[in-house]
């Protein structure tokens, strides 16, 4: 048996540089891989940013007068005066109990019959209660502590009018670094681009190249003397490139349509991009390469890709409230990674520090992706 002739680098950079050509124009020929790219994200990030807010600017509650008093008058009168409450007002708790039930007002305070007494007795404390739904307790926190806010600063007003006796004030001088106004927005968006991203890089490889499986065009071009390494390559950097662009997308919308700011340089993001890029190509990569069908790749690519990202990611719920075997789960998820570090690009500044180290384990994770794909393909097509 003779000798396969040896393939020069010439030959290698025309061959590679074929491959990627013609994935270049597969994908300005479906229209998938646009919706996918520029399409989606549109509609994702419109829907994080518009539609998901952990912020309760204005609460509506039932506020319960049992004895009408000037001081109870100017209570309600504080309350109303919140930027933070909606108040009706009645006479009788149990007036207000089925809209609590329904949702349709979110806590119930209560000023009791003996509160103008209470407060005239330097001997005796006024009472009020908050009643709150604690079928959502995030929400049932605001209310508590709006409530409490706008009690304390009705006391310090009333003891001034009054001349009552007063201890000691102590100012509490408060900062807020990095989101001064506390808007969730400001840390919900650039956490929904990674999961966006995520979603968007599993896709586009896994759908796709799915799609040739499913033709027969991977094996016509597996029987080429193209290695698996050289056609998974020319096959992802088209994508990658596509991936970049989006994400681009992602970020001017976030900076100019969200308001969001962003304090990092475009180097790091481009960084941190590209290195999140990895693992989500060579998931969608390995997904094809073990489905061959379009329809169960896009449904594990969806369990696989986006439901991690989603749940154990840091986007939503804290990773360490987590019981332990989660948080070790969530140790493997590329997005767990991206969050922060894009979080701090976009709100802090550059980390190198904490981007270098998020990056290497980005690529680390992409690595054994691709060095999966590549062992599934090479096996499923001996």
């Amino acid at each position: 048996m003779t000798d396969a002739p040896a393939v020069s680098a010439s030959d290698r950079r025309r061959r590679f540089t074929a491959l990627m050509r013609k994935e270049t124009l597969q994908i300005f020929r479906d229209p998938s891989s646009i919706l996918i790219a520029f399409v989606l994200p549109l509609i994702l990030l419109f829907l994080f940013g518009y539609g998901v807010s952990l912020d309760a600017t204005v609460v509506r509650v039932g506020m319960v007068v049992e004895t009408p008093s000037p001081a109870a008058r100017e209570l309600v009168a504080a309350f109303r005066g919140s930027r933070y409450f909606d108040v009706e007002t009645g006479r009788d708790r149990r007036a207000f109990a089925d809209d609590l039930v329904a949702g349709r007002i979110k806590g119930i305070i209560v000023v009791p019959s003996g509160f103008a007494a209470a407060l005239a007795d330097p001997e005796d404390a006024p009472t009020v209660q908050v009643i709150a739904d604690g079928t959502q307790p995030n929400t049932a926190s605001f209310v508590q502590n709006y409530a409490r806010g706008v009690l304390a600063t009705w006391v310090e007003i009333e003891q001034a009018r009054t001349g009552g006796e007063r201890g000691p004030v102590i100012e509490v001088a408060q900062r807020f670094w990095f989101n001064p106004e506390l808007s969730s927005r400001n840390f919900l968006v650039p956490g929904s681009i990674a999961i966006v991203m995520t979603l968007i890089g599993t896709l586009l490889t896994a759908l796709v190249i799915a799609r040739e499986w499913e033709r027969g065009t991977m094996e016509a071009m597996m029987a080429t003397p193209v290695s698996v390494a050289e056609l998974l390559a020319g096959k992802l950097l088209p994508y990658f490139a596509l991936g970049l662009a989006s994400m681009a997308l992602c970020v001017a919308i976030a900076v100019f349509l969200f308001g969001v700011p962003f304090r990092g340089s475009v180097v790091a993001l481009l960084a941190l991009s590209a290195a999140f890029l990895c693992p989500a190509l060579g998931q969608g990569l390995l997904i094809s390469a073990a489905t061959k069908n379009q329809f169960v790749a896009s449904q594990v690519a969806l369990l696989s890709g986006f439901l991690p990202a989603f749940l154990l990611s840091g986007f939503i719920f804290e990773i360490g409230s987590m019981p332990a075997p989660i948080r070790w789960l969530s140790h493997v998820v590329a997005a767990s990674y991206f969050i922060p570090s894009l979080q701090t690009v976009f709100l802090a500044g550059d980390i190198w520090a904490m981007f270098l180290r998020d990056i290497a384990v980005m690529l680390g994770i992409g690595a054994v992706f691709f060095a999966l794909a590549a062992r599934n393909t090479r096996k499923r097509l001996a």
